[in-house]
């Protein structure tokens, strides 16, 4: 059965603190780093914004570090397709292009002015990069990230939270969870390919490899220069601190805000082992 591999998917639930606000005549504007999932917008008001969708992930299409390096090598397991055309710079080659595929599949569809709703949350991955989570409706009324995992070109994964229509962020977690399982029995997108008797063993190896990494952090953490502020580091800044991997990151980014560092403790995945691991590099100082 499919299924129960999905449920691999590090998916979690983000709070609705701050209100959505509607952004409407939005057009797209045209960036060379922009991929299937984050692009830039100009608003009908004509203001630019840097969008990251809620909780799909599309395969990277470009790779400017070891940032994105990583990211795609996670993407690739996670797709089973790691062993596609017998070489690692065949199955590296043929996963940038399913990226692509899915930038020119976004571009399509917002072809004609979209609206986005948005709490204007920080989305920066690497600390550097400016950009807010944000739902996307085409200008046919369909939700832009449904549309992706649908056809294969997105996995449900990341950050959630309730959606512009109220529905629930479990439930909307539930509903790209079921879209991607369908994708995947159709073998549409990313799926086509998948080697599903190798898809175990490769996202076993992703789990072991970001168990090392994490371990290796985990011994270095007191190099750390700076406190982390949880309210405001990027995902990137908060895998710095020990024990927190992507997953962890993304459910401290949709727990925001923090009055306290007690807080932390409510934030799934992070009991009280963790927390008093991390205690020591956090601060809520601007």
């Amino acid at each position: 059965m499919i299924r129960p591999l999905l449920f691999l998917a590090l998916v979690f639930t983000a709070s609705a603190a701050e209100p959505l606000q509607k952004l409407e005549g939005c057009t797209l504007v045209e960036a060379e780093w922009a991929d299937g999932d984050s692009f830039r917008i100009r608003t009908g008001a004509g203001t630019e914004h840097t969008v990251r969708l809620y909780g799909a992930d599309c395969i990277e299409a470009t790779i400017n570090d070891t940032t994105d390096a990583r990211r795609l090598r996670a993407q690739r397991r996670y797709f089973g397709l790691s062993g596609y055309g017998g070489s690692p710079q065949a199955s590296i080659q043929y996963a940038k292009q399913l990226g692509m595929q899915a930038t020119d599949r976004r571009e399509e569809l917002l072809e004609k002015p979209f609206t986005v709703h948005t709490a204007f949350a920080d989305a920066r991955g690497d600390g550097k990069f400016r950009r807010i989570y944000g739902f996307v409706t085409t200008a046919d009324g369909e939700d832009l990230a449904a549309v992706l995992v649908s056809e294969g070109l997105a996995r449900a994964y990341g950050v959630y939270r309730e959606t512009p229509g109220g529905k629930h962020a479990d439930d909307y977690r539930a509903q790209l969870a079921d879209l991607e399982l369908l994708a995947a029995r159709k073998g549409r997108g990313a799926w086509q390919l998948t080697d599903w008797e190798t898809l175990p063993a490769e996202r076993q190896a992703e789990r072991d490899e970001e168990a090392n990494l994490q371990a290796a952090i985990d011994g270095g953490a007191e190099l750390l220069k700076a406190s982390i502020n949880p309210n405001t580091a990027a995902r990137d800044e908060l895998m710095r601190l020990p024990g927190i991997g992507e997953a962890k990151a993304n459910a401290i980014i949709e727990s925001r805000p923090f009055t306290s560092i007690k807080d932390l403790d409510r934030v799934p995945g992070i009991g009280p082992t963790i927390l008093e691991r991390i205690g020591p590099y956090l601060t809520l100082e601007p």
